[in-house]
């Protein structure tokens, strides 16, 4: 019954999660939002008619309003959606859950355990460490649990509507009262579509993720495969000189430690909205239920429940600024590239060119001295 309630964005979120409750995948079966989802995206009557007509055809096509046959499985798990709460996965692997009124006691609890999956291992009288620093001629600090790297990230969620305007109301929320990310934080947008960076300009939310460092770097993988490039020096030294246990906040779907960055060994994965909220506290720290994220320009405390957009609102932005047109024409110029990818000298020819100094891709060994006419079977000596 939850299921049908659930828009096709949020079905592909949770599916593309699965890492986070350990599986290989997820899977929806294919009904009414799924073809109005076509619709929305550019596809025209026709073909979406065509795929119901197959699905149907092949039962595969699920009619909420018709009986449903039991489905038969190895095993079932039931889910009451009303009891889902915000969470975040960490700090060193995907399924760790943590709920988010449970975070700054779990964090704490990190620091006391023993070094592994859910411990750094930092004696007591040092969790409390402050560590000054000068970033760009400005005063800086870092403690235990300070983000450094802040980033939106293409994996997960970021073709989510719901999820990326969130995020842009969180910053608009952020800059009207005066907040500000910190300078030293390194933050970063990388959509999963040019269609986001349609609707997020539409909406007028990009100025505002802007002001908060989250300007767009590109498509693709970045800070989840460890993309995010170097730390200032003059943060990478105040971590490495102090044993600063630095964290990352990311909206992708692995934590792994070193895989997001050599210097943050906490890595928490979370939703666009909370990276932008977490890079606004600069902690992970930190009970949003009870303390302020900063101080408003207006000198009061702000905290979480003042920046974070109701349902209302955020439904009413994907309404005004997610339009069918704006698919439409970013698919249909998918294969066009822009001026840099188009700049890229293509080596021509039938054999691949194997670039010696590459750092991502070597010929595999066995490929050389291969002829067309293998020697034949030879004996098999010394063998153990």
């Amino acid at each position: 019954q939850g299921v049908s309630q659930l828009s096709l964005a949020d079905r592909a979120t949770i599916a593309n999660m699965s890492p986070e409750y350990g599986a290989t995948m997820g899977f929806f079966p294919v009904d009414r939002v799924t073809l109005d989802y076509l619709k929305l995206t550019g596809r025209s009557d026709e073909t979406v008619s065509m795929i119901e007509s197959y699905l149907r055809a092949n039962k595969m096509f699920v009619d909420h309003n018709e009986p449903q046959q039991e489905k038969v499985y190895s095993s079932y798990l039931e889910l009451d959606l009303g009891d889902v709460e915000p969470c975040v996965s960490g700090p060193k692997r995907p399924h760790d859950r943590v709920p988010l009124k449970e975070m700054k006691a779990d964090w704490h609890a990190c620091l006391d355990n023993k070094l592994g999956f859910k411990g750094f291992g930092i004696p007591k009288e040092e969790q409390d460490k402050v560590v000054k620093f000068d970033f760009r001629g400005q005063p800086a600090e870092l403690k235990h649990g300070s983000v450094v790297i802040a980033a939106i990230t293409s994996c997960t969620n970021t073709s989510n509507p719901s999820v990326m305007l969130g995020a842009g109301l969180v910053a608009k929320k952020a800059c009207e009262l005066g907040l500000e990310v910190k300078p030293w934080i390194k933050t970063s947008l990388a959509p999963g579509s040019g269609a986001v960076t349609k609707y997020l300009a539409k909406s007028g939310l990009q100025t505002y993720l802007n002001q908060q460092g989250f300007h767009i770097v590109g498509y693709g993988c970045t800070t989840c495969i460890g993309n995010s490039g170097d730390l200032d020096e003059s943060v990478s030294a105040a971590i490495s000189d102090n044993d600063i246990v630095a964290a990352a906040v990311l909206s992708g779907n692995r934590n792994f430690e070193g895989r997001v960055h050599p210097l943050t060994r906490a890595n928490y994965l979370a939703s666009p909205p909370l990276v932008v909220a977490y890079a606004l506290a600069g902690t992970v720290d930190i009970d949003f239920e009870k303390e302020p994220i900063g101080t408003g320009k207006d000198g009061k405390n702000v905290y979480f429940k003042d920046i974070w957009p109701s349902n209302d609102e955020i439904a009413e932005v994907v309404q005004t600024s997610v339009l069918p047109e704006m698919f439409k024409s970013t698919y249909e110029a998918i294969t066009q590239g822009n001026p840099m990818w188009n700049s890229l000298q293509v080596p021509t020819g039938t054999l691949y060119q194997w670039d010696p100094n590459s750092t991502y891709i070597h010929e595999p060994p066995y490929f050389k001295n291969m002829s067309l006419d293998p020697p034949g079977p030879h004996g098999v000596k010394d063998a153990r």
